[in-house]
């Protein structure tokens, strides 16, 4: 072959393959036109913020969102304002400042007011508890967001010093968002064998799902450390059908050995992504019900159930298919920001279906420090039925650790009752309990209760006393 043709032909190959590159470059970074997709802007000092921005882009991608990642000081109040979905991912500096370059957004920007009534957001917050004003610029971020009308996807996630919990849990909300998706962890999964010892249905006849209680007792020598307010994060498997399928179809069992760990292949595939049975299956995360000193770590889980009459990944392993006396994958997370009071002060507890399990471990811990003025206003479908727990509450409620429960069963009445209608009956006593000092905890549903009941503690209370509330410490939320 010609010399000449021989060079243009390499030539044009490396062109053909710098553009195909390009094109994959520019498509995770191109912004894309207002409502397209999720902008993923950063605020980085070191660099670490630009890094967790593009892994949320390529797992987004992954995912089949539409993606892309910005610096923060790049955008105005009319970019903003024309978006309809973002996630920022910002570092803070210093003694609680901005990273250098996202200076001139704060004053340009979040020095003035901007209508975002159309956005919904996250905020992933990064810090260090060393220094003063822990991740300060993240809820600086996420209180100006708010005051300009943006509503939250979910609650800000703080992260202290790179901590993997809480960037796992950022990928758990990442799933929510692109449709409970799988989405591989981006740190290696730390699991320990849990034995499954009991499992109980609490609500039979519902008009809802079924919900069950159950109780997991830790492996011995294993970690058994945590606080009201911690989570449980669950290592599924897929349902042992499921698994006996992929097996037949890869040829039958066999010892297989990865990352240089040999295993039955069943094994592998029941805690993969079938079918192919490489990719980890993605963590589940759930509410402990309980302290260590019960002995048993306690969950409530509601079965969920797809259009497809399939079961959810984590809610199907753990309320039909793991068996009982068996063994449950489960790691223990840290959630400082749900975390008790420090002192005796009062505690407003609200919440609704399984968020009962959060709160139970709070009024657990609150007995056993002797604490009493808690009040509990909780909400589900019917009293005959759904009465989550009801001798519990009444055995807190006559030995004082339950200075007041309120109730709220949507299905009993002729009109719909939900716990924010609770709320905003006793408006009176809750300014009374927060002027005395009370914090506010709040666990269940992120759509209807957690909003419904933070536009009527606005109404009370008044947003700037709630956005205090919540910089406080005294305004708490662990909703999903």
């Amino acid at each position: 072959m010609d010399r000449t043709l021989l060079a243009a032909l390499v030539l044009l190959t490396y062109a053909l393959f710098c553009a195909v590159i390009f094109r994959r470059h520019a498509a995770r970074n191109r912004p894309v036109a207002a409502g397209e997709g999720i902008l993923v802007a950063y605020a980085t000092q070191t660099g670490f913020a630009e890094e967790l921005a593009r892994r949320t882009v390529a797992g987004l991608l992954d995912a089949g969102q539409k993606a892309w990642v910005e610096a923060i000081d790049r955008l105005d109040a009319v970019r903003l304002s024309g978006l309809d979905r973002a996630l920022f991912i910002v570092s803070t500096t210093g003694e609680g400042d901005a990273p250098d370059h996202a200076a001139g957004f704060v004053r340009k920007v979040m020095g003035a007011g901007a209508a975002l009534s159309g956005l919904r957001y996250g905020v992933l917050a990064l810090g260090d508890r060393d220094y003063a004003g822990f991740c300060a610029f993240g809820h600086a971020l996420d209180g100006w967001l708010r005051r300009q009308g943006a509503q939250p996807l979910f609650d800000l996630v703080e992260v202290d010093d790179g901590d993997a919990g809480a960037l796992r849990h950022w990928q758990h909300h990442l799933g929510q968002m692109a449709g409970h998706v799988h989405l591989a962890d981006w740190t290696p999964p730390d699991y320990q064998d849990w034995v499954l010892s009991e499992r109980r249905h609490l609500n039979p006849g519902s008009p809802g799902g079924p919900v069950f209680h159950l109780r997991l007792t830790p492996p011995a020598g294993g970690q058994v450390d945590w606080q009201a307010g911690d989570i449980a994060e669950i290592g599924p498997c897929n349902p042992p059908d499921a698994v006996a399928a992929a097996l037949i179809a890869a040829g039958g069992e066999r010892a297989e050995t990865r990352d240089g760990v040999t295993r039955p292949l069943s094994r592998w595939l029941s805690e993969t992504i079938l079918p192919g049975g490489h990719d980890p299956l993605p963590h589940r995360e759930y509410s402990i019900a309980s302290l260590p000193a019960d002995g048993t770590l306690d969950l409530v889980v509601r079965r969920v159930t797809g259009p497809d009459g399939r079961l959810g990944l984590g809610s199907g392993w753990l309320t039909r298919h793991a068996a009982p006396g068996g063994t449950v994958r489960l790691r223990l997370r840290r959630n400082a920001g749900f975390h008790p009071p420090p002192d005796d002060r009062p505690l407003i507890l609200i919440g609704n279906g399984t968020g009962i399990a959060g709160l139970r471990a709070h009024l657990k811990a609150r007995a056993a420090a002797g604490r009493g003025r808690n009040w509990l206003l909780f909400g589900e479908r019917k009293a005959a039925h759904d009465s989550l727990f009801a001798d519990e509450l009444s055995a807190w409620r006559a030995a004082g650790v339950l200075d007041r429960l309120d109730l709220a069963f949507s299905r009993d009445g002729e009109q719909p009752l939900y716990v924010q209608h609770l709320l905003a009956a006793a408006g009176d006593q809750v300014a009374a309990w927060v002027a005395e000092g009370a914090a506010i905890y709040v666990c269940g549903s992120l759509e209807g209760m957690a909003g419904g009941v933070h536009a009527v503690l606005t109404e009370l209370l008044g947003a700037e006393t709630l956005e205090e509330l919540a910089a406080t410490r005294r305004y708490c939320r662990d909703v999903y």
